[in-house]
């Protein structure tokens, strides 16, 4: 009977042993937390970038073959016609010799039917291949030393090598880049800004360049302008790249110097509508096309709240309306919180 009894029960208690056990209701989610400090005004977004050549060619071998000497490195000062690398000339060679034969044959072999010829022994038309032939085999000897002549690759320009894009004992197809050359002279900063900013980004409006790495020689700041925005996004990161050129032909900046770059935009109105608060990026709780942020009560419950953002920077989104100075928001985390639930607050400082 016993037996029977502890057989009915088994399975109830197996049953109970198998629910996980409910976390207590009253625990708090820890959040950081930050106060919204005063209003921020963006006169002419901050961005960061690179200086670069204004003219850059990348080289490569017109033909294939494996590369055996690459003469220059990264940041080695060239001259137009100098020699940066060489390929493999073994192949090249005997095709060139190969050639060269088959030529001096056709020469002789016109020699010989001129000689015939006048003595008539062989027709005009028989001459006259014999000169075709000779015309052809001194086409594929020029091709044959000009392919020979392509093992060398040879700078097109006075510069500086920016980058090197293959190492000795690679072998390298025809047109594959080799070695990056920037011309000496106009300098410019690359950048990139975001959709949003696309539209009010104009070729000729005037930046403001700063140089992380100025010495002596080099101005801190320096004046520019936009000359060139591109007209497609970047497929990955959706962005627009843009050029930003030096005023003074004559600055100092290195290639590959690091650079943050401040578009300032002419009309008072576009100052205006760029004044807000200052958010971290990571307090911005995107819904669809909407901005929104959660808002901590005095209680400490969470409310999420709409937000106009106006822009966003580098350093991060410029939040026009929805916000008051004082007021605590969550900065981080803010997907996995849930609306009116209360949370422990961590606190992380004040917004600018």
């Amino acid at each position: 009977m016993n037996k029977k009894i502890l057989i009915l029960a088994l399975p109830v208690l197996l049953a109970a042993c198998s629910k996980e056990v409910a976390p207590p209701a009253n625990v708090e989610r820890l959040a950081s937390t930050l106060v919204v400090g005063a209003l921020a005004t963006d006169n002419g977004n901050m961005y960061s970038g690179e200086v670069r050549a204004r003219y850059e060619t990348v080289l490569g071998f017109r033909i294939g073959g494996k590369i055996v000497a690459r003469l220059v490195d990264a940041g080695a000062f060239v001259k137009k016609g100098q020699v940066l690398a060489r390929l493999d000339a073994a192949d090249t060679g005997l095709q060139e010799s190969a050639a060269q034969a088959q030529y001096s044959l056709a020469e002789d072999e016109l020699k010989r039917y001129r000689e015939l010829r006048e003595q008539g022994f062989v027709s005009q038309s028989a001459l006259d291949a014999k000169e075709t032939a000779l015309k052809s085999a001194a086409a594929q000897a020029g091709l044959a030393r000009n392919q020979a002549a392509y093992t060398s690759l040879l700078s097109d320009r006075d510069g500086v090598v920016s980058a090197t894009l293959a190492e000795v004992g690679q072998v390298v197809s025809a047109g594959q880049a080799v070695v990056r050359v920037a011309q000496q002279g106009e300098r410019e900063v690359t950048f990139a800004i975001p959709e949003s900013r696309y539209t009010s980004v104009k070729v000729g409006m005037a930046a403001e360049i700063e140089l992380s790495a100025a010495g002596d020689s080099v101005s801190s700041t320096l004046h520019g302008h936009v000359r060139e925005i591109s007209p497609s996004a970047d497929p990955a990161s959706r962005t627009y790249p843009v050029r930003v050129s030096f005023d003074s032909r004559k600055s100092k900046a290195a290639l590959g110097m690091s650079a943050r770059v401040r578009l300032n935009e002419a009309d008072k109105v576009s100052a205006q509508t760029n004044e807000g608060y200052l958010l971290p990026l990571s307090a911005i709780f995107q819904q669809g096309d909407k901005a929104a942020v959660w808002i901590v009560a005095a209680d400490r419950s969470v409310s999420l709240r709409p937000v106009v953002v106006s822009a966003y920077r580098d350093d991060g989104a410029l939040v026009s309306s929805g916000v008051a100075a004082g007021e605590r928001i969550v900065s981080a985390g803010v997907h996995k919180i849930t609306a009116g639930e209360k949370i422990k607050i961590i606190e992380s400082g004040n917004a600018k």
